[in-house]
């Protein structure tokens, strides 16, 4: 009984709070940011893991890029294979999020091939900064690289 009241004052006061302090914000703003504040979306963080819908009846077929070279990779600074890398598996669990929730449903993953290709270049990635911390003279160094890139 005081557990069930307790949770309906907390859910009276979440309301309550949140509708005071959004009528509190839409008072603060003048007229020529109503508009823009009208606009507002709000964005789930777990939207990064679903791609966005396209409409079938799109006439362009999507076009997917190709997985990145070795060659392209070592041209790139180290703290740029680490932005790369992060974008990569940010792209890889959407990717894999995606075909699991299609075949829970019994649908057929859309452009299977784009999997292999993230794949690929997260390899390659790997591969270039191994090299790197292998040319590396000063053995501290090296050994340190070797760890971050172990734990990527």
């Amino acid at each position: 009984m005081v557990t069930g009241r307790l949770f309906t004052r907390t859910m009276f006061l979440t309301r309550y709070l949140g509708r005071t302090l959004l009528a509190a914000a839409r008072s603060e703003s003048s007229a020529g940011t109503a508009a823009a504040a009208a606009t507002v979306t709000w964005h789930n963080p777990l939207e990064a893991f679903f791609e966005a819908h396209r409409s079938p009846e799109d006439d362009k077929p999507v076009v997917y890029g190709r997985s990145w070279k070795a060659s392209e990779l070592r041209l790139k600074s180290w703290d740029d294979l680490h932005k790369l890398w992060y974008v990569l598996l940010k792209e890889k669990n959407m990717l894999m999020t995606q075909r699991q929730m299609l075949q829970a449903q019994n649908l057929r993953f859309p452009n299977p091939e784009r999997l292999p290709k993230v794949r690929k270049s997260m390899c390659r990635i790997k591969q270039v900064l191994t090299e790197r911390a292998i040319e590396e003279l000063d053995l501290r160094r090296s050994a340190e690289m070797k760890r971050m890139i172990n734990a990527l």
